[in-house]
């Protein structure tokens, strides 16, 4: 199954508002951290829902904001949750963005980028796309480090990429963008049951569910176009 199947399906069910609700928990935090001003253009990559790019309107003044996604209900759907004529959704290819060079003040992913089919190539584009100064925020949850996010896998038909903190260092420096930051964004709003009530259908221990949400959280890579 392709990615956009596989997504057009998520949509068709619903699917995309649990995501929303699941990833803002961390993306609200990681959004307030971009350096987006007045009349900034802004691309979220992934858009799902397309909650980021309303986001970054309604608190940052972003001047027109651009969601992509490569799943056609996914974009549909975003399309039908706002009615602001300076947000716009589009169905694409992650390693062709439909941009011209330096067109871009900041791109924003979350729980996306490691659907790309080729990310050294998608770097590259975004790379492309940026004005100089431009920001790319990549936010992750599915990565080397995280142990907790390995068996994702097996649960997706389709192929993501895992890597740890240093390849995505090293791959946004091949792209040309300089990494001006990479940390952790943990979770503290999923709730953690107290130590008696594990096991639980999902956790053996209380210190594995503590570990994932508020240690390993979300990895953000944030890179900067010369």
């Amino acid at each position: 199954m392709s990615v956009r199947e596989e997504f057009d399906d998520w949509a068709a069910d619903g699917r995309d508002k649990g995501m929303e609700e699941r990833h803002w928990h961390t993306a609200k935090h990681v959004l307030a951290r971009m350096p987006v001003e007045d009349g900034d253009t802004v691309l979220d990559l992934g858009c799902g829902s397309g909650y980021a790019g309303r986001a970054v309107r309604d608190t940052k003044g972003a001047g027109r904001v651009y969601g992509l996604d490569g799943s056609p209900e996914m974009a549909r759907n975003a399309r039908g949750y706002t009615d602001d004529s300076n947000v716009s959704y589009l169905v694409g290819d992650f390693d062709h963005l439909p941009f011209a060079d330096d067109s871009i003040d900041h791109v924003f992913t979350m729980e996306a980028f490691y659907y790309a089919n080729d990310p050294h190539e998608t770097l590259r584009e975004v790379r492309r796309i940026l004005r100089p100064g431009g920001t790319f925020f990549c936010a992750v949850n599915y990565y080397e480090e995280n142990v907790h996010s390995h068996a994702w896998q097996d649960s997706i038909s389709v192929e993501m990429t895992r890597w740890s903190r240093e390849e995505y260092r090293d791959a946004f420096h091949e792209a040309g963008l300089y990494v001006a930051e990479q940390d952790n964004v943990p979770d503290r709003e999923t709730e953690i049951p107290a130590e008696d009530a594990f096991p639980t259908d999902n956790w053996e221990t209380r210190e594995a569910m503590v570990e994932r949400y508020r240690e390993f959280g979300t990895l953000l890579t944030v890179g900067v176009a010369p």
